[in-house]
């Protein structure tokens, strides 16, 4: 895909943000690895725009050094420093998206990673969702910090903010933070009941084995 066509399928997502109340408004970002003149970065949603009236134009590319066009009327997403973190440091992160969930987000406050109390944790990457600690939104210590809550993993939980998930192309990051969004709703159903069982490390070593071939044919 050309980087119009990128923009527009980041358009197209960022706008189901809102329609599946997976982020509301402006919050949230999402962004697509690209290169461009030779540049290798990516583009991202611009900081302050309600996801209703994006076009094109508004669609920021920054470059993988954190460098981008100040003088457009719009700049990137206050974020941006994640997902340059993420795409510098994960080969395999073609696209991310970043949501303010409202499961996720609820969960996120107990500034805990999620056990296997369900076998599709796993989808993540591992054993269990883990929540990056807290840090102030925009910063390195921010983007730092969700790092390293995603070694090993694909996505993870971003204490008292919400959720992110990366995947090889912006429909399966998209998809993954809607599972994480699910798992979060039951986790917080199960935990109102009692203390769930929680699966072993043992059962968990072999899902994920299995789980390399799921949603794949």
């Amino acid at each position: 895909m050309n980087l119009i066509q990128l923009s527009k399928k980041i358009i197209k997502y960022a706008k189901k943000l809102n329609s599946i109340n997976l982020s509301s408004f402006r919050s949230g970002n999402i962004s697509v690895r690209a290169k461009k003149k030779g540049i290798n970065g990516f583009l991202i949603t611009p900081s302050g725009v309600r996801y209703s009236s994006l076009k094109t134009k508004d669609i920021v590319f920054v470059s993988l050094k954190g460098k981008f066009d100040s003088k457009k009327k719009v700049i990137p997403s206050s974020e941006w420093r994640i997902h340059q973190n993420i795409y510098v440091n994960k080969s395999a992160a073609k696209a991310i998206v970043h949501a303010h969930s409202t499961c996720a987000t609820a969960v996120s406050t107990h500034n805990k990673s999620i056990p296997a109390f369900h076998y599709m944790v796993g989808v993540a990457g591992g054993e269990d969702i883990k929540c990056a600690k807290y840090a102030t939104f925009g910063t390195r210590n921010l983007s730092k910090n969700i790092l390293s809550a995603l070694k090993n993993r694909c996505a993870c939980l971003i204490s008292n903010h919400g959720q992110i998930a990366f995947g090889k192309n912006l429909d399966s990051a998209f998809e993954l933070a809607q599972e994480v969004e699910n798992i979060c709703h039951q986790y917080i159903n199960a935990i109102r009941i009692g203390i769930p069982k929680i699966l072993s490390k043992k059962e968990m070593k072999i899902v994920l084995g299995k789980m390399k071939n799921y949603k794949k044919g």
